[in-house]
């Protein structure tokens, strides 16, 4: 049986580290594995994105790479992250092309959902409208790697895919207040009030509604995608309907997890966001109908003291 050489791009990021972790349990004999890292090639360019694919020869990838950042991040950056977005995965898809990669899952965001659109949302909707006008940019740089993969299959009969998780959270996130998603960013504060004293602050009301998926439970269902999932089409990877929460709640269990008694402020005059975006998880439940994600509480709670024990090395 051909060796699998399974390279994964952003390898050092949040789900990177969580693939790492779960592979290092779940090692098969016919797999290499290779977790690359900006030090290793810098994807915007093309020679060195086609030197590191000649370097590693893999006959298979999974592309979490990107231009990422939360709401305020990319908000009045748009054309940046569409124009170092697109440029990345094009990049990544032709070198995939041209080395032969039997199979290529590229990680998308719930960034690319319509921002009018009824829910829950499913993997058809992807193209029924624009992305929320806050980040149009990075939403639409996602949504064409969906096109791309769409085009690489007809014309040379690739077997380029993606999924498309909810926002996701975990151990070696960006916990940057400034820079990152909602969770690591409400762990970041919370750390600081606790430390400092000081009010803890929470952007927006807290009305907004999210599906949220721990960086462990995503790395388990890439792996499953790599070595199983044979569709050209997009797969949602989310919790259950059920299992959507609040950011007031969400704030409120960090805070549980901290063991924090100050006080508690929110900045209404900050925006929330889209209120809703909930996905349905119904075709990666006829895959995987007895899946089990590690619920909010817990998965928060572990992410807190990950957190506080690494402080010093974590990216903030």
């Amino acid at each position: 049986m051909q060796k699998k050489i399974i390279l994964v791009t952003g390898g050092s990021g949040l789900v990177g580290n969580g693939i790492q972790k779960v592979i290092n349990g779940d090692q098969r004999e016919d797999e290499e594995w290779i977790f690359l890292s900006s030090k290793d090639a810098n994807l915007l360019s093309k020679e060195e994105t086609f030197a590191v694919f000649e370097k590693y020869k893999p006959t298979h990838v999974i592309h979490l790479a990107a231009l990422v950042g939360g709401l305020y991040a990319i908000m009045g950056k748009n054309c940046d992250f569409f124009r170092k977005n697109m440029k990345m995965n094009d990049n990544i898809l032709e070198a995939s092309h041209k080395t032969k990669v039997k199979k290529l899952v590229s990680c998308l965001s719930s960034s690319i959902f319509p921002h009018k659109t009824s829910y829950p949302i499913d993997e058809t909707m992807v193209h029924d409208g624009p992305p929320h006008p806050s980040f149009f940019g990075y939403g639409y740089a996602k949504r064409m790697v969906d096109v791309l993969n769409k085009a690489y299959n007809e014309e040379y009969g690739c077997l380029f895919t993606s999924v498309l998780p909810c926002n996701i959270f975990g151990p070696h996130d960006n916990f940057n207040p400034l820079q990152s998603q909602v969770i690591p960013g409400l762990i970041s504060k919370a750390y600081e009030a606790k430390k400092n004293g000081t009010a803890f602050e929470i952007w927006g009301t807290g009305a907004a509604q999210r599906q949220f998926i721990y960086s462990l439970d995503l790395a388990k269902l890439f792996i499953w995608a790599v070595r199983e999932y044979q569709e050209i089409e997009p797969i949602i990877f989310a919790p259950d309907l059920e299992d959507e929460v609040s950011i007031k709640d969400v704030a409120m269990m960090i805070l549980e997890a901290f063991e924090f008694k100050g006080e508690v402020k929110f900045l209404t005059d900050k925006g929330d966001g889209p209120l809703k975006k909930t996905a349905s998880n119904a075709k990666l439940r006829k895959y995987l109908p007895q899946f089990q994600f590690t619920p909010t509480r817990e998965a928060l709670r572990e992410t807190v003291e990950w957190y506080v024990k690494n402080y010093d090395s974590a990216r903030k």
